[in-house]
């Protein structure tokens, strides 16, 4: 009974793993079986032998794309928390910005990109701020969700006290909200790198500083199927080591918050 609750959990533990080397196999196997150019669709063999030729100079994209990505989301993650705590402070602000954040957020990406591109002279802060604009909003719509989903009972408890505004939300509203901003986190991680590639795209700049979305769109002038295929395994791994990081992190500071 033990022996099959341990191959359980295991199996638990690495389905997605199996399943992705599944279809790995499955995909190689009948690109062999057909016999389709690799040139058209290279198999997985291909695409790691190409990775590997390609290295010298997809790892200083992958390194840009990564960096632009991080830092956006580090922006993203301290304004959309900076901007909920002014919110949560005061009711009129709250109505007053959330509209104009909501505006920012159902506007595509992909429309204000080029226009950030063209007003700003850095390109690497052009590429910051469409991330930012990306990944700040889920932070904060879950960041004003937490600080005010407060039990009234705590809030009134607060006001016996003669507790002031910030001393009510230093202690009471930022300590209950720690779970939400987790969650918006996690949400933001991914939409972080989504914003890194859509700005680089727009950007279409070359030279040291280029991410892997250039090397997509120089590979496809090119018609190099199997280098666009390695930047789209480059930017899998970067997601899911991305998203792995933020979960291993939030996971550390709910363990925190629950212990006190």
């Amino acid at each position: 009974m033990k022996n099959k609750n341990i191959l359980s959990v295991t199996i638990l533990k690495f389905s997605s793993m199996i399943v992705i080397l599944s279809l790995m196999i499955f995909w190689e196997i009948c690109i062999r079986y057909y016999q389709v150019p690799q040139y058209i669709l290279p198999s997985p063999s291909f695409i790691i032998i190409t990775l590997v030729n390609d290295w010298p100079i997809l790892l200083p994209a992958m390194t840009n794309t990564l960096e632009v990505a991080f830092l956006g989301f580090l922006l993203a993650s301290t304004g959309g928390i900076f901007i909920a705590l002014v919110m949560s402070y005061s009711k009129i602000i709250q109505s007053t910005v959330l509209p104009l954040a909501i505006i920012l957020q159902v506007t595509p990406i992909v429309a204000i990109a080029p226009l950030i591109v063209i007003y700003v002279d850095s390109t690497k802060v052009a590429l910051l701020i469409c991330v930012w604009l990306v990944a700040f909003f889920p932070v904060l719509t879950n960041s004003i969700f937490g600080l005010n989903s407060i039990n009234a009972d705590l809030i009134d408890l607060f006001k016996l006290y003669k507790a002031s505004k910030f001393k009510t939300l230093v202690h009471l509203r930022v300590p209950n909200s720690i779970p939400s901003v987790v969650a918006g986190l996690k949400v933001s991680a991914g939409l972080s790198l989504i914003g890194a590639i859509v700005a680089e795209f727009a950007a279409g700049s070359g030279g040291s500083e280029s991410g892997l979305a250039f090397r997509i769109l120089e590979a496809g002038y090119r018609l190099n199927i199997p280098r666009m295929f390695a930047c789209l395994f480059l930017l899998a791994i970067i997601g899911i080591l991305f998203h792995k990081f933020i979960e291993f992190t939030s996971q550390r500071i709910l363990i925190k918050y629950t212990f006190n």
